[in-house]
């Protein structure tokens, strides 16, 4: 594998010495203005920056961010691309960590047509909602209140939808989650549309819904909500054999990770290389009851011990269980501070206003000759005025405890955790203690907040950071020595390191904040060799966006699927040229450079 740079983020594509592909671009944007207005097609790199740059990785020119307002015009839209011979990436809320919705560099044999879909944000409950019906720019937060009513949730209730990251995202990038019952994002019915081998565009009506046959009657009536009722099928909406395959703690292999063959299906998986248009999943019935347990410890196996029992032995699977090692704990102390008070007294609903306006302060800034730093340096002095944010209690742990463990059990699971942890502890090197409502709400904040403090120490500390390593990892289910040991040869090169992740699943994030003159590139390939040793896969739930070499079941699933190469070419450091040829291909730089931003509050 290589770790390629983030290559320099031109915007949009200039006019050219031929001046028939001047011509040839001129009447693509006038067939994109006729279907969707003036106003959403976006050329100035002004305006498209914010589409055509990723939030960590990633950047490189487009002729066209392109704003369907609807179902129809995002078909139209992919036709018209796909006729004149342009590749074409869909990209929803642009939250991802590895540049997989942006374009990489300018070294592609076509033109890009990016096409954002966050106008198409329609959600149609089924059954009561019992499941659910979402289009291209339903977001994860608002997801989560249309089911509220019902007494339901979604697969994921916090992190991404801390900023608005989509549903259709989480789909199709096998996202994971925090909580431990519902495994990956997954399902098998889903509309969509596919480049097929002689160059057509289809549509593919997989919702296990009768809708008819006209493509543009089947986009209005899913868009309207005009559906029949759901019929027993054997197609599954979300991933039925993960509360018993996460159990299986004498296993060999990891529980979930994006590359998994077990759950690469159409849509599922597929990172842009099919152009979706809704996808239906299950609902989940929101928990009445539940309470927070907090244990902090200075010997790891004490944890380990605790994972392999409730997995094991427990009625009741816990909702969640979040790590935390110390050092990540007081970086985000300081530096996620701004994130937390945010969502904590604003809520989830502001932020993708939020980190829109932050885009925008930072393009200003950049245009100026300024930087991109600006606005993490206001943040972050503002929220240094703020009194004390976390719980006396937590940080008193902190203070005592080296590895924090954050565990939500509901119903019965309630009283077994406080039965058993009650009997264990405190220990010789642990202890533990049952939160209140606040605190455990600050808990998971807080755990939530580490993901974007790695990015923010970057920001206010650029000159002795050379940048940020960020692996997500999948350990074996029976792996019991997790806890990371590195050479000293590669010790000497970081500043910070954060480890966190969500423990039940074996999966965890490991930030490493390298000091000022290092190859970064050079490390993150030293330390993949150390998790090859480990028998570890990564990445784990962000994908291999343009960061990470897809492995040969992936790629080849990404053929199969697109096998002209149209949409989304590149991905996972595969070909970019049109039918997956090599002469020409963009070529990833395997060169230090990741310059692009990290935001907070990821689902990590």
């Amino acid at each position: 594998m290589s770790s390629p740079a983030s290559p320099t983020p031109t915007q949009t594509q200039t006019p050219t010495a031929d001046p028939a592909a001047d011509r040839s671009r001129a009447r693509l944007l006038a067939d994109l203005v006729a279907i969707s207005g003036k106003a959403h097609v976006l050329t100035a790199p002004r305006l498209t920056r914010r589409y055509s740059r990723g939030i960590r990785f990633g950047g490189g020119p487009v002729a066209a961010v392109v704003r369907p307002g609807s179902l129809v015009e995002m078909w139209r839209i992919l036709r018209v691309a796909v006729a004149a011979g342009r590749a074409v990436i869909f990209q929803a809320a642009n939250t991802g960590l590895t540049g997989g919705s942006t374009p990489w560099g300018q070294a592609y044999d076509r033109e890009i047509v990016l096409i954002s879909v966050m106008r198409i944000a329609g959600i149609h409950p089924l059954d009561q909602g019992r499941q659910v019906l979402c289009l291209p720019g339903a977001t994860l937060d608002r997801l989560e209140k249309t089911l509220r009513p019902f007494g339901r949730e979604p697969h994921s209730v916090i992190g991404s939808s801390c900023i608005g990251a989509s549903v259709l995202g989480g789909i199709c990038n096998n996202s994971g989650g925090s909580l431990i019952r519902r495994g990956p994002a997954y399902t098998e019915l889903a509309l969509y549309a596919e480049v097929r081998a002689d160059g057509q565009v289809a549509l593919v009506n997989h919702l296990g819904l009768e809708l008819g046959d006209d493509p543009e009657e089947i986009l209005t009536r899913v868009e309207k909500g005009d559906l029949p009722a759901p019929q027993p099928g054997e197609a599954w909406a979300s991933d039925h054999e993960y509360a018993d395959h996460v159990r299986q703690i004498g296993e060999a292999t990891p529980a979930r990770f994006n590359a998994d063959p077990r759950r690469l299906h159409e849509a599922s998986g597929c990172a842009g290389k099919l152009a979706v248009f809704a996808v239906r999943l299950d609902t989940f019935e929101a928990e009445k009851e539940s309470a927070v347990f907090y244990i902090g410890t200075n010997d790891a196996a004490e944890l380990t011990t605790i994972r392999r029992h409730i997995l094991a032995n427990f009625r009741s699977l816990p909702i969640a269980g979040e790590y935390i090692h110390r050092e990540a704990y007081d970086i985000a102390a300081r530096y996620g501070k701004d994130t937390f008070l945010f969502i904590k007294h604003l809520g989830t609903d502001r932020m993708p206003a939020l980190f829109a306006t932050k885009a925008r302060v930072d393009a200003l800034t950049e245009r100026l000759g300024l930087g991109v730093t600006i606005s993490d340096r206001i943040a972050q002095g503002i929220s240094r005025l703020m009194p004390q944010h976390l719980p006396k209690r937590m940080n008193a742990f902190r203070d005592r405890y080296e590895h924090h463990l954050v565990l939500r059990m509901a119903g019965e699971g309630i009283k077994e955790a406080r039965d058993w942890l009650g009997a264990r502890f405190p220990s010789g090197s642990g202890d533990m203690f049952e939160c209140t409502s606040e605190e455990g709400r600050d808990a998971f904040l807080h755990r939530f907040a580490v993901a974007g403090a790695a990015g923010r120490y970057r920001a206010i500390h650029k000159s002795r950071v050379e940048d940020i390593v960020a692996l997500d990892i999948a350990l074996r289910r029976n792996d019991e020595d997790w806890v990371e040991t590195l050479p000293a040869s590669l010790e000497t090169q970081i500043e910070k390191k954060l480890y966190y992740g969500h423990f039940f699943c074996h999966v965890f994030h490991q930030d490493y904040v390298v000091k000022k003159g290092n190859d970064c590139i050079a490390l993150e390939h030293a330390m993949w060799d150390l998790l090859d040793q480990r028998g570890a896969e990564y990445p784990a739930e962000h994908n291999v966006g343009h960061l990470y070499k897809a492995k040969p079941a992936l790629a080849d699933f990404y053929r199969r699927i697109d096998p002209t190469n149209t949409l989304n070419p590149g991905i996972g450091q595969t070909s970019c040229c049109a039918g997956w040829h090599e002469n020409g291909a963009h070529q990833h730089a395997d060169a230090a450079g990741h310059t692009a931003d990290q935001a907070a509050g990821q689902d990590r």
